[in-house]
């Protein structure tokens, strides 16, 4: 239940904000795939579970994506280096942290 209102809470705040602020949608139907529950030799309750397992990682996949448009929108700034922090993907072409300059270049 908790992942549903996460959903509906992403739908709403991409839907709403993305328009406002003239950001593309990330789509859907890009991330989440739910199909091998169909596959006959899956006893039930293992097509419930890949049926779940499909839903939940696409959409947090798909929720992910709808975050780091936003980041890159707002705030296109690596954080401090930290060799414990795992950098996601799209940091990699953010401004160094502490460069006023390139910050400036970009404003």
């Amino acid at each position: 239940m908790p992942i549903i209102i996460f959903d509906i809470s992403a739908e709403l705040y991409q839907n709403i904000c993305f328009g406002l602020w003239g950001i593309d949608l990330v789509e859907r139907k890009k991330y989440i795939k739910i199909d091998r529950h169909k596959l006959k030799y899956l006893k039930w309750f293992e097509g419930i579970n890949c049926a779940y397992c499909g839903y939940a990682n696409g959409f947090i996949n798909y929720a992910k994506t709808i975050f780091a448009e936003t980041e890159k929108y707002w705030c296109r700034i690596k954080h401090k280096n930290d060799s414990k922090f795992v950098e996601p993907d799209h940091h990699k072409e953010f401004i160094g942290y502490g460069d006023e300059d390139a910050y400036r270049e970009t404003g």
